[in-house]
């Protein structure tokens, strides 16, 4: 029966500190108690970690830089990702850059993979080349993820997520259903897509009518456009949208039509930004663990710049938020609404 190789986790379980004072032990070992490192140095000898040598010799030109490289800086959902991920690169000696993957070309954003530039990099774009980023520096991917890209994942289970709230609006009696999804392509609408057909099939109820969208308030108002050019006894009782950002264009627009939500349509987001409990009426969402996101990749990379070669994933837990944004479908004649002023 083969072992299993000793990993970071396992020297700082023994030692009884975190993985990165282990990370500090190895890269920047003057900073360290004496203390501590002597109980670090004890536990890699009783577990036989043994140090990638690839990433030991990275470590001796570190740039004491980390970059994250985000698909669109203005989008609040990441604001509390890169808060978490600084807080722990901080603590272990790490800066943190960041790098708006839309606004950059690729060659620029691709050099950052190299370790002149920076010591590892946490990536939240999963539409970047696999082979450009598959270099010489360490990776972690958080939220979204490059398929066939064999690197550590921290993120959620989406398809589930989608389906938790999809279940919620079938719960309160909808049965005509509509989804305003992410951008084609993208890992993140598939997911979500997937898991709404789930919910609706599993009860017997037809698959969601839907419109485009690309994450953005923009998207959700012209997706409620759409809804409202709708006939009104053709109209979804009520709409998942892939993404708080576009839930609120969608809110916004209904109102400004003179219909109201949830009276006219129930609506449930995704991601749960900090706007969404102040608007009237509050969104009820999925809630992303965004800070502990953040947390969870920067861990994951200053192990792996010490040298942990694991690439499982690390899959966090949502949590449905319901708010006043959903209510009890209308009681029309099919289960529609009844018509209302357009």
């Amino acid at each position: 029966m083969q072992h299993q190789r000793p990993k970071i986790v396992d020297v700082a379980r023994l030692a009884g500190v975190s993985t990165a004072t282990v990370s500090r032990v190895l890269s920047n070992p003057d900073v360290v108690s004496a203390e501590t490192r002597r109980s670090v140095e004890e536990a890699i000898r009783q577990t036989g970690y043994r140090l990638n040598h690839a990433a030991r010799n990275l470590r001796h030109r570190r740039t004491g830089g980390v970059v994250a490289l985000v698909p669109n800086l203005s989008n609040p959902f990441f604001s509390q990702i890169l808060a978490g991920m600084a807080a722990v690169l901080a603590d272990a000696g790490y800066n943190l850059l960041i790098a708006d993957t839309r606004a950059m070309g690729g060659e620029t954003l691709l050099s950052y993979a190299e370790p002149s530039r920076a010591d590892g990099l946490i990536v939240l774009d999963g539409t970047l080349p696999a082979e450009g980023l598959a270099r010489r520096v360490p990776v972690v991917l958080a939220c979204e993820w490059i398929p066939g890209f064999a690197a550590p994942r921290v993120k959620i289970d989406n398809r589930a997520a989608a389906a938790l709230a999809v279940a919620h609006l079938a719960d309160l009696g909808h049965r005509v259903v509509a989804h305003v999804a992410g951008p084609p392509g993208n890992v993140l609408s598939e997911a979500r897509l997937a898991g709404a057909e789930q919910a609706l099939a599993e009860r017997g109820l037809p698959a969601p009518r839907v419109f485009p969208g690309d994450f953005s308030l923009d998207s959700g108002r012209r997706a409620g456009e759409m809804w409202l050019a709708l006939a009104p006894q053709e109209r979804p009782t009520a709409v998942f949208l892939a993404s708080d950002a576009m839930a609120c264009g969608f809110i916004g627009e209904i109102q400004h039509r003179g219909l109201a939500v949830p009276r006219d349509v129930s609506v449930i987001g995704f991601d749960d930004i900090e706007l969404v409990s102040h608007m009237t009426p509050a969104l009820s969402t999925i809630r992303q663990p965004r800070e502990a996101i953040g947390r969870h990749a920067a861990q994951r990379l200053i192990d792996r710049i010490a040298g942990d070669e694991g690439t499982e994933d690390t899959v966090l837990p949502v949590e449905l938020v319901v708010r006043a944004s959903t209510g009890p479908a209308p009681h029309g004649p099919t289960g529609r609404p009844a018509v209302t002023p357009s």
